[in-house]
């Protein structure tokens, strides 16, 4: 599963993007970047030596849950897809694709399909969606196995409707419903996920150390036969706090002080995909944010937060058998 080819980032420059400018996203969202970077390789990514074809991308189909994705780019009457492309409720896109995946496979067989290449669908929804309202039509999808990838817009937070904490919502982080930054740990989605025994899982974060990483692991969870889940770190400069520019700095901080792993689970076993020369301390990442300004001068707090992650970084080691 690791022959993925992906065009060049000066080849996809010149393709039609299935995924447009001018949303309504958030200056320094990192959503619309995550996006662009999954659909181009849901579009263009060949296996085993296949030729990829800029004239003529997989054809996509997307399922969007309620969230900051969808209310920017879907403002009636306008849109930012360039692929078909459908919202459901906040809760219930695994289970919207689910069926539009079953449906694809009837029209298939009874050949009422224009186009000869497979089909390839994906679901985004947030972290809202994604780790708590919306975990069970997910799991029930996952059980079931049906062939499409999950992609969970992780920014730590209920960040459409106020900036509200989630499941994903780090400890000591500030949100409109924590504001004295009393939050439990976050919970492990991937690893839940891990246990449900898909072929495939992945953690990721847009352009962080390894620029390739995102597009690859795209790749290879639609060669993955069976359901694929993506948990991708998305930093929020409006309920994160940081300067809009500063969201690529962000989600390289995250990989480089081991607050945000990248790994994948193919078939059960896992693999880490980047091993910082020098482990930052995980200060460096909650400094480059207010959201963390609460616990920033508690020392105990912090040293706590840095115990969590060294602990969790040792037994993602020894599950990889680095």
């Amino acid at each position: 599963m690791n022959n993925v080819k992906i065009p060049t980032l000066k080849e996809l420059e010149t393709a039609e993007p299935a995924f447009y400018g001018g949303h309504r996203l958030c200056a320094g969202c990192a959503e619309g970047t995550i996006v662009r970077q999954v659909l181009d390789a849901a579009r263009y990514a060949e296996f085993d030596g296949a030729k990829t074809d800029l004239k003529d991308p997989y054809p996509v189909v997307v399922g969007v849950a309620t969230g900051c994705l969808e209310v920017a780019t879907t403002p009636c009457p306008y849109t930012s897809w360039g692929v078909p492309t459908l919202h459901n409720a906040f809760e219930n896109v695994a289970a919207t694709m689910s069926g539009v995946v079953e449906a694809y496979s009837v029209m298939r067989k009874k050949g009422r399909l224009a186009s000869k290449k497979e089909y390839r669908f994906v679901a985004f929804a947030g972290d809202g969606g994604t780790y708590d309202i919306g975990f069970q039509s997910l799991s029930g999808a996952l059980e079931r196995g049906h062939k499409f990838l999950y992609v969970c817009l992780n920014n730590e937070g209920y960040m459409n409707t106020g900036i509200q904490r989630s499941s994903a919502t780090p400890y000591g982080a500030w949100t409109t419903t924590t504001n004295a930054g009393k939050v439990e740990w976050r919970k492990n989605l991937t690893e839940i996920i891990a246990a449900h025994g898909i072929p495939y899982v992945a953690q990721a974060a847009p352009f962080s150390t390894k620029p390739r990483d995102l597009y690859e692991k795209v790749g290879r969870a639609f060669e993955a036969e069976g359901s694929a889940f993506m948990n991708i770190l998305s930093p929020c400069s409006r309920g994160w706090r940081f300067p809009e520019g500063d969201t690529i700095k962000l989600a390289r901080l995250a990989v480089e002080t081991c607050y945000w792993p990248l790994f994948e689970i193919i078939e059960g076993k896992w693999t880490l995909n980047y091993k910082p020369k020098a482990k930052m301390p995980v200060v460096e990442f909650l400094s480059a944010q207010e959201k963390f300004k609460g616990v920033l001068g508690d020392k105990e707090k912090v040293a706590y937060i840095q115990n969590r992650i060294d602990q969790e970084w040792q037994t993602l080691l020894t599950k990889c058998g680095v």
